[in-house]
């Protein structure tokens, strides 16, 4: 069993509502019979629904009824309710750095109900949800460009990567089940509707043309998806390079929940605040050595769930690329100006504790299943005078790096 520490997560309470306008029926992409088709897809049939006072809807749906087990290649899975393996069985946990706040993680829905037994909590989905998207197709999903490609960059290509810039850290051409890292917890302010500003792991396989196999988790904030500006617990996952395969935390079939009390999508709190205290959440995803899965824990004790081995062709064994850093969206104005969503914190890496954000305590898993600090680790970024990285290792911290930055400023336009 995993063992239990404290921990600091819950649910933002702070609701920035972004709506918008209705379409009209029969508007190409969102169609009503499109939309109602899609909500039957997305919000099963609860034995349970929970308000809670964020204003989200969980549904507590029956395990085994749950949007996973629709995918083809799920149709006769068995839910396996535990790995095989568990690698925080023997983990040792770090203590808390000075000024570090720890609690367990609680959300805000709990308030009102728990879940019951071989049940999931399942964020609704609204019609308004559906509406923010560019089609009912396209809901839940990223678009092509959200890895960055350090070998095929070149400065002048950098703004036509569909907007997304990156500042990570990563270790490739080698061969991982798995990774694991804490990652400081803020809200960063957002500029458009459509941009988002995010923090995760990329466990990756295959290559970045059209057959790239991506596991992914961590915070977010994306009012596009959620309708709000508030900090989020994510996952995403694709098997052809965001074509045409998987999604945002439940929002398509794939990812199979054996958790009740954590819902995907659920906001996080406490949050880090510029020079006073600061909060982490530990993620880690590791491969089943006996079934194959993907599996995915969250804190020192909630195991989520897994990704079923038969989604993935090159992560059907093993990945070759481990990635940990920001993600944010750059629109641009139409004066073409830089966006001002901030990545991490909003400032730069060499600013350093209490203002910049960090990774800490990376880790990938090797063939032998145990956690290690991995070799010839590098940084990337896209555009170094919007957003930049800077790393370390030692100590307590072990591998780990600061990052982030502002986005537009007199350095970057």
């Amino acid at each position: 069993m995993a063992t239990r520490v404290s921990f600091s997560l819950a649910l933002v309470m702070t609701v920035v509502v972004i709506l918008t306008p209705p379409l009209v029926s029969g508007e190409t992409g969102f169609s009503e019979l499109k939309i109602r088709t899609h909500l039957k897809r997305l919000n099963k049939p609860a034995l349970k629904s929970i308000k809670s006072p964020d204003g989200d809807i969980i549904d507590c749906v029956p395990i085994t009824d749950q949007p996973a087990l629709t995918h083809p290649l799920l149709i006769n899975h068995t839910v396996q309710m535990t790995p095989s393996f568990n690698l925080f069985g023997e983990s040792k946990v770090s203590s808390n750095t000075k000024n570090q706040q720890s609690s367990d993680i609680s959300q805000l829905w709990h308030v009102n109900g728990k879940c019951p037994e071989n049940t999931v909590p399942i964020r609704r989905t609204t019609k308004q949800d559906l509406y923010r998207a560019s089609s009912v197709e396209k809901f839940g999903r990223k678009n092509q460009k959200s890895v960055p490609k350090r070998k095929s960059y070149e400065p002048a290509s950098v703004l036509t990567q569909n907007g997304h810039q990156h500042a990570i850290m990563y270790v490739e051409d080698g061969v991982f089940y798995g990774a694991k890292a804490k990652i400081n917890v803020w809200k960063p302010n957002v500029e458009m509707p459509n941009e988002f500003s995010l923090a995760q792991i990329w466990v990756l396989g295959g290559n970045f043309n059209s057959d790239l196999n991506s596991i992914e988790a961590g915070w977010q904030v994306s009012p596009q998806l959620y309708g709000d500006s508030r900090t989020r617990l994510f996952t995403y996952w694709t098997s052809d390079a965001y074509q045409g395969t998987g999604c945002y935390n439940l929002l398509c079939s794939g990812f199979v929940q054996i958790n009740r009390e954590i819902a995907m999508g659920g906001s996080i709190s406490p949050l880090s605040s510029f020079g006073d205290s600061q909060y982490d959440i530990t993620i880690l995803i590791w491969k089943d050595p006996k079934e194959g899965h993907w599996w995915l824990q969250f804190g020192e004790k909630y195991i989520i769930g897994y990704w079923p081995a038969s989604l993935f062709s090159y992560l059907s064994d093993s990945a070759s690329m481990i990635e940990w850093g920001g993600e944010v969206v750059n629109s641009q104005s139409e004066e073409g100006q830089h966006t001002t969503t901030q990545m991490g914190s909003g400032r730069f890496a060499e600013e350093g504790w209490g203002k910049a954000s960090y990774f800490k305590n990376i880790q990938v898993v090797d063939g032998s299943n145990e956690l290690r600090s991995p070799d010839n680790l590098q940084v990337f970024t896209d555009q170094e005078n919007c957003y930049n990285v800077k790393s370390g290792s030692g100590g307590s911290w072990g591998s780990h790096f600061y990052y982030g930055g502002p986005g537009r400023n007199p350095n970057c336009p």
